[in-house]
């Protein structure tokens, strides 16, 4: 009993200090950018030493990707919870949309996710992150349509990078002072862009 105590306190332990080690980072990360943080600075910060650091992480790429990757799945959480199974399939895109956008209002994280991440991390690895994430929510969505039928059926791919991308881009405007109220109705109309043509009913011949 005594041995099973001491390692879930030991893991606690490190559980916390992992905890510790992304919070701090992630403050100095959007405060000065990941170029300007020093590792000196992140183990000050988080109040531990700079063994725990690189018992945790192999250097500061490695943890600057943990805080990524944390970041990524709080924005994806944020959609989740606004695009419930019971909503619609259209519905829970707009909901998921709207979503989006409000969460990457929280500070610094455009500039983690959309500016540092593919500078630091590379095109590749940001892109599979958020294939786990945001991107994932969204091509759960986009397919969920499709199979409704209220949506034009696409390669779900291709869609999702390209409505990714809009998205993406929608936030880093906003973040420099865009209007969200324009950029978001711009996001809505592609959306509703892709519902499908209905054909239109023949028009009767008049009779004279």
């Amino acid at each position: 009993m005594q041995q099973e105590s001491a390692r879930r306190s030991n893991r606690d332990r490190t559980q916390a200090t992992r905890a510790d080690l992304i919070a701090a980072a992630r403050k100095l990360f959007t405060e000065k950018s990941y170029a300007e943080t020093g590792t000196p600075e992140i183990v000050t910060a988080a109040g531990v030493t700079r063994g725990a650091l690189y018992h945790h992480f192999a250097d500061k790429q490695a943890l600057f990707a943990a805080v990524v990757e944390q970041e990524a799945q709080a924005v994806a959480d944020e959609i989740d919870r606004a695009s419930p199974p019971a909503l619609d399939a259209r519905d829970a895109l707009i909901a998921g949309s709207d979503a989006y956008l409000a969460a990457m209002r929280a500070p610094g994280r455009t500039r983690l996710l959309l500016l540092d991440g593919p500078a630091v991390l590379g095109r590749a690895v940001m892109d599979a992150i958020d294939n786990r994430h945001g991107n994932r929510s969204l091509r759960e969505g986009l397919v969920a349509a499709m199979r409704a039928q209220t949506m034009t059926r696409l390669p779900a791919e291709a869609l999702t990078a390209l409505l990714a991308a809009a998205f993406d881009r929608a936030a880093l405007a906003i973040e420099a002072g865009g209007s969200s109220e324009d950029y978001r109705a711009v996001l809505m109309a592609l959306i509703d862009g892709l519902a499908p043509v209905r054909p239109q009913a023949p028009v009767p011949a008049r009779t004279r």
